[in-house]
C-alpha cells in the first residue's frame, strides 16, 4: 500500500513541475504583451511638442493656444481614466487596451488633415479619451498575473515600456522633421506602430490565470495588502459604485494622487516644452533637435530603477523613493535652466531630470494595488491616473503662457522643479 501511495506521489511531481513552468510562460507572457503594447501607445499622444512649431507657421496658432490644445487631449484623458480603469475591473483589460490602440491611430490621422484650432482641438481630445484605454486596464491584467512581492519589479517594466515609448515617439517625430516630411506627417506615421500592437495584444493576452486554466492569485500571502481595511474576498461582488467608494475614502491613496499630481505636471512639461526648448525658432534646421531624445532614455532608465529600489531596498516603501527622486528631479531641472541650450552638459543632466522625474511612476502605480487590494486595482490606477492629468493638462497653457510672455523657453525647467519641490514635501504624508 506504502509503495502504491508512493508511485501515485512521484507520478504527481512532473505534472506539477510542467504546471508551474506553464504558469511562470503565461505570466510572462502578459507582461511582455503588455509592455510591447504600450511601447507604442505615446505614439499616439507625446508627439505634440515636435508639431508645435510647424502647426504656429502654418496656421499661425500661438503657443498659448496651443498649450490649451495639448491640455484637451491630458483632460479628457483624465476623465477617460477615471471611467476606463472601473471598467477594466469590470470587463477585463485586454479588449480595452486593444480597442483604444487602434481608435487612437485612426483618430491621430483625423488630427493630420486639421485646417484651425477645432479641426485640430477636437480629435486630439477624444484622442485622448481612447488613449486612456491603453494604462489601467494592461495594469489591471498585471495584477492579476503578479503578487505584491514583485509589483515592483512588475510596474517597473510597465512603466519602463512607457518611458521606452516616450523614446520612440520623440525618435520617429524627430526622423520625420529630419527628412522635412512636415509636421502632419508626425500624427500619421509613428502611429501605425500603434495599431499593430493593439492588434497584437488582443490575440496574446489573457485577463486572468483562470481564463487559461490556471488558479488565481491567492489574496493572501505574498499578496496581502498594505490597507488593513481592505477586504479582498468580497471586493469580487463589489459594484462599480462601491468600487469607487472604497477607492475614494482612502486617505492614504488620496494624497498619492495629489502627489503623481505634481509629478505628472513635471513630467509633460517636460515632454510637451523640451522640444520646443531645443528646437528653438528655425526648427526646420535646428542643431539642437536630437538633444531632446536624452529626456526619454532617462525617463525608461528611471522606471526600471525606482521600481527594482522600490521592492529590493526601500522593501516596498514607496513612499520614500517617491520623495527621493522628485527631489533630484528639482536638482536636475533647476541646472537645465541656469545651463545655456548647447551646452555639452545639457545632454547628461536632461537625461537626469527625465530618470528622476519619471522614475517615481513605478512606485506610484505599485501603491494601487498596495492600498487598495488586487480587485480593485483598475479603478484605483484610473482614479489616480485622473488625478495626475488634469494637474498636467493645468500646466500645459501655464508653461506655453509663461514661455511666451518671457520669450524664454528654458522656463520650462524653473516650473518642473517648482512641481517637483512640491511633490516631495507631499510624498511623506503617504504613510502616515
Amino acid at each position: 500500500m506504502d509503495e502504491e501511495r508512493l508511485a501515485q506521489n512521484l507520478s504527481r511531481v512532473p505534472t506539477a513541475e510542467i504546471r508551474s513552468a506553464q504558469f511562470r510562460t503565461a505570466q510572462w507572457r502578459a507582461l511582455l504583451a503588455t509592455m510591447f503594447c504600450y511601447l507604442f501607445f505615446y505614439t499616439g499622444r507625446q508627439t505634440f511638442g515636435f508639431a508645435i512649431p510647424g502647426i504656429q507657421q502654418e496656421l499661425g496658432l500661438s503657443k498659448a493656444t496651443l498649450g490649451w490644445a495639448s491640455a484637451a487631449l491630458l483632460w479628457s484623458y483624465a476623465l477617460g481614466q477615471s471611467i476606463n480603469g472601473n471598467l477594466g475591473d469590470k470587463f477585463g483589460g485586454r479588449r480595452l487596451m486593444s480597442l483604444g490602440a487602434i481608435l487612437s491611430c485612426l483618430l491621430n490621422w483625423a488630427v493630420s488633415f486639421g485646417t484651425s484650432f477645432a479641426s485640430l482641438t477636437i480629435p486630439w481630445a477624444i484622442n485622448g479619451y481612447a488613449q486612456s484605454m491603453g494604462w489601467a486596464p494592461g495594469s489591471r491584467v498585471l495584477s492579476n498575473w503578479w503578487p505584491q512581492s514583485d509589483r515592483g519589479k512588475v510596474y517597473g517594466a510597465y512603466v519602463f515600456a512607457a518611458g521606452m515609448a516616450s523614446v520612440l515617439a520623440f525618435a520617429t517625430s524627430t526622423l520625420i522633421l529630419e527628412f522635412d516630411l512636415g509636421w502632419r506627417w508626425i500624427f500619421r506615421l509613428p502611429v501605425l506602430l500603434l495599431l499593430v500592437g493593439g492588434v497584437t495584444y488582443y490575440a496574446i493576452v489573457r485577463d486572468r490565470p483562470e481564463d487559461l486554466g490556471f488558479p488565481p492569485l491567492p489574496e493572501g500571502g505574498c499578496e496581502t495588502s498594505l490597507d488593513t481595511q481592505a477586504e479582498p474576498e468580497a471586493t469580487s461582488v463589489e459594484t462599480s459604485w462601491q468600487r469607487y467608494q472604497h477607492v475614494l475614502s482612502n486617505p492614504r491613496f488620496l494624497i498619492a494622487s495629489f502627489a503623481i499630481g505634481f509629478q505628472n505636471m513635471a513630467r509633460y512639461g517636460l515632454l510637451i516644452w523640451v522640444p520646443v526648448h531645443f528646437l528653438g525658432e528655425d526648427w526646420e534646421n535646428s542643431d539642437t533637435k536630437w538633444m531632446s531624445i536624452a529626456l526619454p532614455i532617462g525617463m525608461a532608465l528611471g522606471a526600471i530603477a525606482n521600481g527594482w529600489l522600490s521592492d529590493r531596498v526601500f522593501h516596498s516603501n514607496r513612499s520614500r523613493v517617491i520623495g527621493l527622486f522628485l527631489f533630484l528631479a528639482a536638482c536636475c531641472s533647476f541646472a537645465m535652466y541656469l545651463l545655456p541650450k548647447d551646452h555639452w552638459l545639457g545632454i547628461p543632466m536632461l537625461l537626469l531630470a527625465g530618470f528622476f522625474a519619471y522614475g517615481p511612476q513605478s512606485a506610484f502605480w505599485a501603491l494601487c494595488p498596495d492600498l487598495l487590494g488586487r480587485e480593485r486595482a483598475g479603478t484605483g490606477t484610473g482614479v489616480m491616473n485622473t488625478v495626475a492629468y488634469v494637474f498636467a493638462g493645468l500646466g500645459e497653457p501655464l508653461i506655453g503662457w509663461i514661455i511666451e510672455s518671457n520669450d524664454d523657453t528654458s522656463l520650462v525647467f524653473g516650473v518642473v522643479a517648482a512641481a517637483c519641490l512640491t511633490g516631495t514635501l507631499i510624498s511623506p504624508l503617504i504613510r502616515r
